[in-house]
């Protein structure tokens, strides 16, 4: 079942339940698959779909880091909440152990050995964790992997 077809479902779901939060997320979603959809002009893959969760996820982490330096606990929550839901719709996330092995096999595969090479080392890193781990995180753990 396409992920579409999921929040299609998901959809009448939380209509029929009048969990407008829930009804929110999901349009925004569905908006964004859809648009992708109609920009490149065919049906998304699975890796396509993955991406563009993601790219969501990653906006409302960013938004959710604002709003907390802002001190805007009124939307801190909102964004909290709509962060749960849209993790549903992910795979299951990697654990810092796992990243920590996938960066290390990385490391050893491009012979990396300083922060200069930290591009080269992403590279090969980002496609095993897309939408299993967040950016940021995996960011960090490169870093400190290469200082060492």
């Amino acid at each position: 079942m396409s992920l579409l077809n999921t929040l299609n479902d998901d959809m009448k779901t939380a209509m029929k339940a009048k969990d407008k939060e829930t009804l929110t997320v999901i349009r925004m979603l569905k908006a964004s698959l859809q648009n992708e959809k109609i920009k490149i002009g065919r049906d998304l893959n699975d890796e396509e779909e993955l991406t563009i969760l993601a790219r969501e996820m990653k906006q409302r982490r960013d938004s959710l880091t604002e709003f907390e330096k802002a001190g805007r606990e009124d939307l801190v929550e909102k964004v909290k909440s709509e962060i749960t839901i849209v993790e549903q719709y992910l795979p299951e996330q990697l654990t810092l152990e796992e990243i920590h092995s996938i960066v290390a096999q990385a490391i050893e595969k491009t012979g990396a050995s300083s922060v200069k090479e930290f591009g080269k080392v992403m590279g090969v890193v980002m496609p095993q964790v897309k939408g299993k781990a967040d950016g940021n995180q995996v960011n960090a753990v490169v870093k400190e992997r290469l200082d060492k």
